[in-house]
């Protein structure tokens, strides 16, 4: 083996950069393999959390809603103001490239080719096989620990860690547009992000327009795969005055909804990310889970690497569920419950107008945690919540 690196990471979005990241500042020799020319369909939505701590420079962030509005199968639309702050709005394709410069800043080795599979070295080592052009040769290097970054349906977690290959998703597609020119409007502003709960546009998930500056995101998301997403995006431009602008590009991958209940092979292989399921239930993010999950998944690599211990590799999804996993099993409740029927979504935007579930919503989005200092506000809304799930709310 011509080259053997302490860490190859495979796939180079939000979670594969940051633990390349972390993984060269902490002085390993590490290789971030990356697919040229993919950009994850995504609204881009990242949270005050996530810029505070992994230092993303204001320059990334191409607009900063001020609110979001929900839209319910009525058309009823409540607007949920954020107060104070702001969620950052970032496009995928120079947010990750900038990620990935910054790898390369900390010492990791950039390099462009689509990863083919795993195999071992003579003496039982992982090999990741991979091209750097369509028809060229294979070529192989040695790693002592892979990361599996490579999204949902990854190709290294389907490899090597058994029932990867059955975790949930739903489909995403979204339209990025040019933003239509003049002042905000009611069909669009650029400092709102709306979600529409429609079954015309989404049976079993929501529809969304996210502002990206010049440009717009606009997507829908869905589990079932009989659903049209080209055509319900359609009908979204078109009912919102936005038929006419510009498409700049289309997308489209499934998106895990799910957590796989194991991130490693018990010997060197871990994954991370959509790769690993950490994406929340009910709102769809990714970006943040994503680079919290590289952090966990680094420093469990480290650990293996320094030890020569294996089972090091387990406590990054001890990790990371110890911090969210909570907040994943709500999600999960929510969307389970909620978006389950047209009615049950009318009232789920009706619980949206209160204030002391717009105030929780925004504290536990904005800083990642369950907000444990209200209780009475807690108190007010599992009544008002019961009233609603027994149908007697006004």
């Amino acid at each position: 083996m011509s080259e053997v690196f302490d860490v190859v990471v495979v796939g180079g979005g939000p979670a594969g950069a940051t633990a390349a990241t972390e993984l060269a500042r902490a002085g390993r020799d590490v290789l971030l393999l990356d697919r040229a020319g993919r950009i994850k369909p995504c609204g881009g939505a990242i949270p005050p959390r996530l810029i505070e701590d992994f230092a993303i420079p204001d320059h990334l962030l191409v607009a900063k809603a001020r609110s979001a509005r929900m839209v319910a199968p009525s058309d009823k639309r409540v607007d949920m103001p954020v107060g104070d702050g702001f969620v950052g709005l970032v496009d995928r394709a120079a947010f990750d490239e900038w990620l990935r410069a910054r790898a390369a800043m900390a010492g990791a080795t950039r390099r462009t080719g689509t990863f083919l599979r795993l195999d071992r070295d003579a003496g039982g080592g992982a090999v990741v096989v991979y091209r750097e052009t369509r028809d060229g040769p294979e070529e192989r290097v040695g790693a002592r620990a892979v990361i599996g970054a490579d999204g949902a349906r990854s190709g290294v977690a389907r490899g090597a860690i058994p029932g990867a290959d059955r975790v949930p998703c739903v489909f995403a597609y979204h339209e990025v547009i040019r933003s239509p020119a003049g002042e905000p409007s009611d069909a669009f502003d650029p400092a709102r992000c709306d979600v529409y709960y429609q079954a015309d546009l989404s049976p079993d998930f929501y529809a969304w327009i996210f502002p990206h500056g010049d440009t717009a995101s606009v997507g829908v998301g869905s589990a079932d795969k009989g659903f049209a997403l080209r055509e319900s995006v359609g009908r979204l431009r078109a009912s919102s005055g936005l038929a006419n602008c510009e498409t700049v590009r289309r997308e489209g991958a499934p998106i895990p909804l799910k957590p796989l209940k194991r991130w490693d092979n018990g010997r060197d292989i871990i994954v991370v990310g959509d790769a690993a399921g950490v994406v929340a239930p009910a709102s769809g993010e990714g970006i943040y889970y994503a680079m919290a999950s590289a952090v966990c998944v680094a420093d469990a690599v480290q650990e293996m690497l320094a030890t020569g211990k294996a089972r090091a590799l387990r406590k990054a999804r001890r990790r990371f569920l110890g911090a969210h996993g909570r907040v994943f099993w709500i999600l999960g409740v929510m969307q389970y419950f909620w978006y389950s029927s047209d009615k049950r979504r009318e009232r789920f935007v009706a619980m949206c107008a209160d204030p002391d579930v717009q105030m929780l919503t925004w504290e536990a989005y904005m800083n990642k945690r369950l907000v444990r200092a209200r209780p009475i506000a807690h108190a007010r809304i599992f009544w008002k919540d019961m009233r609603h799930l027994l149908g007697s709310a006004a």
